[in-house]
């Protein structure tokens, strides 16, 4: 008898209900096909082929490109399909460079996670590929077209999620590669530095630039005052590799950490977005009774900044002023620490955090540097700490938790929903709201900028006038919003853009996480929110300290930027 909608997978009826592929309907069913090229959020390229399937005809078919049919009959562990695969990893090994143990990506390759799962002792053909030039112009990724298989996940992602199109296919056959324009450096090319190109690449071939060595120096020197600030969105992705569970808060054990590390004072970032917030709300306040520019766009992404500096220059005018809460925070802790450092130490470093492969591009823009120097003298991600962590043999999940330090060590809820898309808008409302009622916060909460959706609306009435607001991650997304702001199909007074979808939860700094499980991160950070103390930046007791004493008459000069060529 034949049931409506069922095939067979591995001899078991299984319920078809609207799979896009055979993959997601096998998976259902509890079997893991092997893949290289297939992310659900990318289009179907169907180029590895490791997902083959056989039916009970014998033929050969891609899983990931099939569409299930009523009364098919899949087999996916055969002998011919376990030669088929191991073939594929041979061949794809023969034309890799081998030196797993030195590689960047060593442990989390996804090549070498399915060479050991194949069993493959051995690999039977000479590499005849030869030595490629490893591209480290960028001051976030490093790219190594030896140890690339493609696979064309990082330019689907370039391309079809962040509408960057830095890079593409070029040459054909035995020639084949993933390269930029006119294979020219990738600093020099339309990267804007958001580094979801690394997160997709299942190898080694593009990783996150590790800058940690330069911070041991750092730390090693006992003449050197070494300060960090720990972005928002670090606290929920850290833990899910060091034994805590996806989303866990883990703020005060990377405080204990840093600290075991070396670090002599450690802050979080939080606060440096209470001062985002304060300025950006009045900037737009501004913005709205003097008939100034709009819509005003946030600044708080280094990423979506260059992406506007090269494919919408024309409305450079419309971005904030307000440096990011990093170059804010950074800024004020160097002037605080101009002529207080403590005794035995002549020179002040100071360290960020951050979720963001774009932060190390910003922190070495030249429009951060003074004759003093850079506010941020290094940015390292989370994944570069988890493995200072490691390396230093510290036990991540059994250490007791410690807080901030002092003077700086006072934060908002506001600040910390940063690191989520819609906390930078959520954040302003409260600033500028009428009461700080728990009720108008709620209401604040409910008006739909919370949430993963790409992009999102809302309406605020402020001074009896209704003004419209748009909350979008993802530069693909905000890119076709720029192109309907810019026909007139769309008007927005207020538009926060983060490059990385979900914000930066998913910064390409951060542990890889699936889409699915993005919202825990999400959740982490509200959870946080809920439990804080002071909920609104501008009832942050340091804020008014730090305008009335290290901010006084220099609020312009450290705490906002022109990206506007003169």
């Amino acid at each position: 008898m034949q049931l409506k909608n069922m095939m067979e997978i591995d001899g078991m009826p299984v319920l078809i209900e609207g799979e896009r592929n055979l993959l997601e309907l096998i998976s259902k069913a509890g079997v893991i096909l092997p893949v290289f090229c297939y992310h659900s959020d990318l289009s179907i390229y169907g180029a590895c082929r490791m997902c083959m399937v056989e039916d009970e005809r014998g033929r050969l078919m891609a899983a990931c490109s099939t569409l299930p049919r009523e009364g098919m009959k899949i087999f996916t562990n055969t002998g011919r399909i376990r030669r088929y695969r191991k073939n594929i990893l041979e061949l794809l090994l023969a034309d890799h460079c081998r030196d797993c143990t030195t590689c960047g990506n060593s442990g989390k390759c996804k090549l070498q996670e399915l060479a050991v799962q194949f069993g493959i002792k051995k690999v039977r053909f000479e590499n005849t590929r030869g030595e490629l030039p490893i591209d480290k112009s960028s001051p976030c990724i490093i790219r190594d077209p030896g140890k690339c298989i493609l696979c064309g996940d990082c330019v689907r992602e370039c391309n079809e999620i962040q509408h960057v199109g830095a890079i593409d296919f070029i040459h054909r056959g035995s020639e084949a590669m993933v390269s930029t324009a006119f294979d020219q450096p990738i600093a020099e090319s339309l990267c804007v530095g958001c580094g979801q190109c690394a997160a997709a690449c299942p190898t080694g071939a593009l990783i996150v630039r590790d800058d940690t060595s330069k911070v041991w120096k750092m730390l090693d020197d006992p003449e050197v005052f070494v300060t960090c600030e720990v972005a928002p969105a670090v606290r929920v992705g850290i833990g899910q590799e060091l034994g805590l569970n996806t989303g866990d808060n883990a703020m005060s054990l990377i405080v204990a950490a840093l600290h075991r590390m070396g670090f002599d004072q450690v802050y979080d970032t939080s606060t440096g977005a209470d001062l985002t917030v304060i300025e950006e709300a009045n900037e737009f306040v501004e913005r709205i009774q003097t008939g100034g520019t709009l819509p005003l766009f946030t600044s708080c992404c280094p990423a979506w900044v260059q992406f506007v500096e090269k494919k919408h220059p024309d409305l450079l005018p419309h971005v904030s002023t307000c440096r990011s809460p990093m170059g804010m925070y950074a800024a004020t802790l160097k002037e605080y620490f101009k002529d207080k450092l403590p005794e035995g130490k002549k020179r002040h470093y100071h360290v960020a955090l951050m979720p963001c492969t774009a932060k190390k591009f910003e922190a070495k823009r030249p429009e951060f540097l003074t004759e003093d120097g850079p506010g941020t003298d290094d940015v390292i991600t989370t994944q570069e700490v988890i493995r200072m962590i490691r390396e230093s043999g510290i036990v991540f999940n059994e250490l007791e938790p410690e807080s901030v330090d002092m003077p700086f060590g006072t934060m908002s809820g506001a600040g910390v929903i940063f690191g989520v898309t819609g906390g930078v808008t959520e954040a302003v409302l409260r600033k500028i709201a009428s009461d700080n009622s728990r009720g108008t916060l709620q209401a604040i909460s409910f008006l739909g900028v919370r949430g993963l959706k790409d992009v999102k609306e809302a309406t605020v009435n402020y001074g009896g006038n209704d003004y419209h607001i748009a909350v979008v991650s993802g530069l693909a997304n905000a890119d076709r919003l720029m192109e309907q702001i810019k026909s007139g199909e769309k008007h927005y007074d207020l538009v926060e853009v983060m490059a990385c979808p979900g914000g930066c939860i998913s910064g390409a700094g951060q542990p890889y996480i699936s889409h699915r499980h993005r919202e825990k991160r999400g959740e982490g950070l509200y959870r946080t929110d809920r439990i804080s103390t002071i909920k609104r930046s501008q009832d942050n007791p340091l804020m008014d300290e730090l305008y009335a004493t290290v901010l006084k008459g220099k609020e312009h000069e450290l705490l906002h930027v022109s990206y506007i060529k003169e």
